[in-house]
C-alpha cells in the first residue's frame, strides 16, 4: 500500500465503528421497570461483538488482497460498535451511585488508550520476531476465550426487579438505516477528498467534487433528522439542546485524533527515518501507557471542581504537548521534548475524554444515556478518522515541496494544524460552556422520586405516540 492508501487501514475501522455506534444502541432493546433502565440483550450484544472481533482478526491474518483486508477492517469496526453501548449500559446499571459511576466511567473511558498503548508494545514484539499476520492472529486467542468467559461471568441485568413486570419497546422498528448511510458516505467522501488532494491537486475535480458532495450530504442529513419523528432519528434533535451537549460533542472529536496522530507519526518517523527497531520504538512509547493508566483515576475531582475548569486544564496540557512536539525534529530531542509531550498530551487527552463522558451523563436523562454514549464515542471515532486523514494530507503536501518524508518539516507543519484545532476547542469551551447549567430533568427526577414511574410512563407514551404517527406498529410495547 502507498502512504495515502495506508490511511484507510485505520479509517475503514473508525468509519464503520463510528457510524454503527449510532444505531447499535437501538439493537439493544430497552427494558423499563419502575423507572430503572436495563437492557434485554446487552450481554448478547457485548459477547457477540467480542467474538466477531476475534473471528475477523483471525481471517485478516490470512488475507493478502488489500481490498479484502480493508473490508475486514470495516467489519471489525462494526463488531466493535456492538461492544461499546452494551458495555456502557451494563456499567451504568451496575454503578448507579454518582461517585461510583464517575470512577467507573473514568476507567471504562480510559480502557481504550491503555489498550492502544499496550497493543503497540505487544505488536512491536510480535513484528520483531515474527511477521505482521501474527498481530491479527494474536487477537483471536484473546477475544474468543473472553467472549466465552463473559457468558458465565456477566451479571444478568435483564431480570426484572421483584414484583415488577417489565415493558419492552421494540427498537428494531426504530432503526434509521438511511440516515446512518448518508452520514457514513458523507464522511467517506470527505476522507477521500482530503487524501486525494496531495496526489491530484487541491484544485482538481477529484478533490473538489467529493468535498462538496460530503458537505451537501451532511446538510441533507441534518435536515432529514430534523424532519423525521424523534423516535426514529439517529441523532434526535432534542439531543443538541441538552445542557452543554454541543460544546462537549465538539471536544469529544479531539482526544482520539491527537492520540492516533501522535502514535502514527512517531512510530513511522522512528522506524522509517531513524531506523529504530520495533522494540526500541515500543519502549519509547511506554510513557504513554503509564500516563494513560494514571489519568484513568482523575474522575474523582469532578465532584468538587466544575467540569469546565477540569477540561480547560486538560486542553491546556494538550496545547503545551503539541507545541513541544513541533520541535522534536531529531532523535536527541526525545527526552527534552517528546517525553514530556507524551506525558502531558496523553494525560490531557485521557482526562478530556473521561470528563466529557462524566459531564454529558450528568446532564442527560436516563432514558437517553444509550443514545448519548453512542454519539459521544462515535464522535471520538469520526474525529480520529477525519483528523488523521487531514493531518496526513497536510504533511504530504508540505513534504512534496520541502524535500520529502525524511525531513521533519511536513510533520511540524501538520502539528500546527493540530495546535489550531485544540486552541479552537479551548476557546469554545471557555466561551460556550455554561458553568451554572443544571440537568434539565431535575424537576422530572424529583417527581420521579415521588411517583416512582414517571420516566417509564412519560417516555413510553412519547415514543409510542411518535412511532404510531410514523405509521409503524410497535407490537411489544
Amino acid at each position: 500500500m502507498t502512504a495515502i492508501e495506508s490511511t484507510w487501514i485505520t479509517s475503514a475501522y473508525h468509519l464503520t465503528f463510528a457510524s454503527f455506534l449510532l444505531i447499535s444502541e437501538y439493537i439493544v432493546p430497552i427494558l423499563r421497570n419502575d423507572g430503572i433502565l436495563t437492557y434485554v440483550v446487552a450481554e448478547f450484544a457485548f459477547i457477540s461483538g467480542v467474538a466477531l472481533l476475534g473471528i475477523f482478526a483471525l481471517i485478516s491474518g490470512f488475507v493478502t488482497n488489500k481490498i479484502s483486508f480493508l473490508v475486514l477492517r470495516a467489519l471489525s469496526g462494526i463488531a466493535s460498535s456492538l461492544i461499546i453501548p452494551s458495555a456502557l449500559a451494563l456499567l451504568l446499571n451496575l454503578f448507579p451511585e454518582p461517585t461510583e459511576q464517575a470512577y467507573a466511567i473514568g476507567i471504562f473511558s480510559n480502557s481504550r488508550p491503555i489498550g492502544t498503548a499496550i497493543g503497540l508494545l505487544v505488536g512491536a514484539v510480535i513484528v520483531q520476531f515474527t511477521d505482521w499476520p501474527w498481530i491479527f492472529w494474536s487477537v483471536a486467542p484473546v477475544a474468543l476465550p473472553i467472549s466465552g468467559i463473559c457468558m458465565l461471568l456477566i451479571l444478568d441485568v435483564t431480570k426484572a426487579e421483584e414484583g415488577g413486570v417489565p415493558q419492552r419497546e421494540s427498537s428494531w422498528r426504530s432503526l434509521d438505516p438511511f440516515g446512518v448511510s448518508v452520514l457514513t458516505v458523507a464522511v467517506i467522501m470527505f476522507i477521500f477528498a482530503v487524501t486525494s488532494g496531495p496526489t491530484f491537486g487541491w484544485g482538481s475535480a477529484i478533490f473538489l467534487a467529493p468535498l462538496l458532495l460530503s458537505f451537501t450530504m451532511v446538510v441533507g442529513f441534518l435536515y432529514y433528522e430534523a424532519r423525521i419523528p424523534a423516535a426514529l432519528a439517529v441523532v434526535p434533535p432534542q439531543t443538541w439542546f441538552l445542557p452543554n451537549f454541543a460544546v462537549l460533542f465538539g471536544i469529544a472529536l479531539f482526544p482520539d485524533f491527537w492520540l492516533t496522530v501522535k502514535s502514527v507519526m512517531f512510530t513511522t518517523l522512528w522506524q522509517s527515518v531513524y531506523h529504530w527497531s520495533t522494540i526500541a520504538t515500543a519502549l519509547h512509547m511506554l510513557p504513554v501507557v503509564v500516563a494513560a493508566f494514571l489519568a484513568s483515576f482523575t474522575g474523582a475531582p469532578s465532584r468538587k471542581i466544575n467540569t469546565k475548569w477540569i477540561l480547560l486544564f486538560a486542553l491546556g496540557l494538550t496545547i503545551v504537548a503539541t507545541i513541544l512536539l513541533h520541535f522534536a525534529n531529531s532523535p536527541d530531542r526525545y527526552f527534552p521534548f517528546v517525553l514530556p509531550a507524551f506525558i502531558l498530551g496523553t494525560t490531557g487527552c485521557t482526562m478530556t475524554f473521561i470528563h466529557v463522558n462524566i459531564a454529558i451523563f450528568r446532564t442527560s436523562p436516563p432514558y437517553m444515556r444509550g443514545t448519548i454514549g453512542a454519539i459521544i464515542h462515535g464522535a471520538s471515532q469520526l474525529g480520529s478518522a477525519v483528523g488523521v486523514a487531514a493531518f496526513n494530507s497536510i504533511k504530504t503536501s508540505v513534504e512534496e515541496k520541502t524535500g520529502g518524508p525524511t525531513l521533519y518539516t511536513g510533520r511540524a507543519a501538520a502539528l500546527w494544524f493540530v495546535l489550531a484545532i485544540v486552541c479552537v476547542e479551548a476557546v469554545s469551551l471557555l466561551v460556550f460552556y455554561r458553568v451554572d447549567a443544571k440537568r434539565k430533568i431535575d424537576s422530572i427526577d424529583g417527581a420521579s422520586a415521588a411517583s416512582g414511574k414517571l420516566h417509564e410512563v412519560e417516555e413510553i407514551t412519547i415514543r409510542e405516540k411518535t412511532v404510531k404517527e410514523a405509521g409503524l406498529l410497535v407490537t411489544d410495547v
